[in-house]
């Protein structure tokens, strides 16, 4: 949905007219253009789950990038206002909100942000920055691979009542250093490789229904082994890389993880 008057009308048109023909309609709104009662109609319309792309993980982030900062509309209390609506409206788990890590939060921010979301009823699903050519952050960087991979399984373990942000432990800094779970519930949610797949798109049949694999990454990357969202189910020895890439703690980008080499990438930067 744009940020269109005519927007809510026509989501409403929309979703009525695919309600027959999906298993699952999931609409992803702009809450600035609706309220609750557009929420119900929504559902009445056919739509099963609401997205909301709050992406930035702080108030002051959303706002510089979202609000004022850039002269928008948006306002972070009515977003989270509207979080809380869909779930009265659709239930628990059937509203999700997409965040986007490495936009100058800090890990423990963004993990605190993904429990609040859950606390409410609402499930995150993540994308990792990417610096578009000829954007206005087209000079910021990514986050680097451990950071994107610490807050992946952070995520997944929250979202899975597996562990909550309280319990877990960050460095001065706000890195995450431990996960305030046992290890045997550790490594089987690492060796599944689901907290590395894109979510945010599950179905009544598959629970990582999306297959977009490049949004937040570019081919290069997925070939050096920095694949930020994994598309399919990430073998063993995706697994294994992952592994190294979890507890990285350096600053790298742009580094190769094949066969046990691990090493900064001789080709350059992405």
């Amino acid at each position: 949905m744009v940020t269109h008057r005519k927007a809510p009308r026509d989501t409403l048109t929309i979703a009525r007219r695919l309600h027959d023909r999906i298993d699952a309609v999931s609409v992803l709104i702009a809450p600035t253009i609706v309220d609750r009662n557009w929420l119900l109609q929504a559902r009445e319309s056919g739509a099963d789950k609401v997205g909301i792309a709050i992406d930035a993980a702080t108030p002051e982030l959303f706002q510089e990038l979202r609000g004022k900062g850039v002269l928008g509309p948006h306002r972070w209390e009515r977003y989270w206002k509207t979080v809380e609506e869909a779930v009265q409206v659709f239930g628990r788990h059937n509203v999700g909100i997409h965040l986007i890590v490495g936009l100058a939060e800090t890990e423990r921010e963004m993990i605190e942000t993904i429990q609040k979301a859950y606390n409410i009823g609402a499930l995150s699903h993540l994308f990792s920055f990417f610096p578009e050519e000829g954007s206005l952050m087209h000079q910021h960087k990514q986050p680097s691979i451990g950071s994107y991979r610490r807050v992946q399984l952070a995520r997944y373990l929250i979202n899975k009542d597996i562990t909550s942000a309280d319990r877990m432990k960050f460095d001065r800094d706000g890195k995450l250093v431990g996960l305030g779970t046992d290890e045997n519930a550790l490594d089987t949610a690492i060796d599944s490789g689901l907290p590395f797949m894109t979510s945010g798109c599950s179905s009544k049949n598959m629970e990582n229904a999306c297959d977009r694999p490049f949004s937040d990454s570019t081919p290069y990357q997925a070939y050096v082994g920095e694949l930020r969202n994994f598309p399919f189910p990430p073998d063993e020895n995706d697994v294994s890389i992952i592994r190294r890439q979890l507890w990285d703690y350096s600053d790298a980008r742009s580094r190769v993880w094949v066969e046990g080499l691990d090493c900064e990438d001789s080709v350059g930067a992405v």
